[in-house]
């Protein structure tokens, strides 16, 4: 009998390096549940996660990106009504201007101390996160409930 586990997604903070102060890119959700967020998506079957990570990317922001370091797995069971998902977060770089395609229904540039719109799922914490990864600390805690 096979397990019954958590779905696996990936996102990518992109960071436009061709910009000064290396904006990221939020995208508007399109489909449910609406809000800002990292560009990501589910990991498809036979897929490893990064080459997820750079499909995604590319399909909801026309970028091609290259990922830069692993930030973090977050994986409470709650960040996503949906169902519980598994969400491998990565840092990666770009350039080029950003379109918002697939499921985005429209897509900002930020600075990451602007003033964020709201975000989905848990990617308020995940921004906050990778503020202390900019801040030179590369140990991201791993949050317990």
């Amino acid at each position: 009998m096979r397990p019954v586990t958590p779905l696996v997604a990936v996102d990518a903070i992109i960071e436009l390096v061709d910009r000064p102060g290396r904006p990221i890119v939020l995208i508007e959700r399109k489909y449910p549940p609406h809000g800002w967020a990292i560009p990501g998506g589910f990991v498809d079957v036979g897929e490893s996660l990064e080459a997820a990570a750079v499909r995604e990317a590319l399909e909801e922001t026309s970028l091609n990106i290259h990922l830069k370091s692993l930030l973090g797995c977050y994986s409470d069971p709650a960040r996503d009504h949906r169902g519980h998902t598994v969400s491998v977060i990565y840092v990666a770089e770009a350039e080029g201007v950003p379109l918002a395609q697939d499921d985005a229904k429209a897509l900002g540039v930020y600075h990451i101390n602007d003033d964020l719109p709201d975000l989905a799922f848990d990617h308020q914490q995940v921004l906050m996160d990778y503020r202390d990864y900019l801040a030179g600390n590369r140990g991201v805690p791993v949050n317990f409930p």
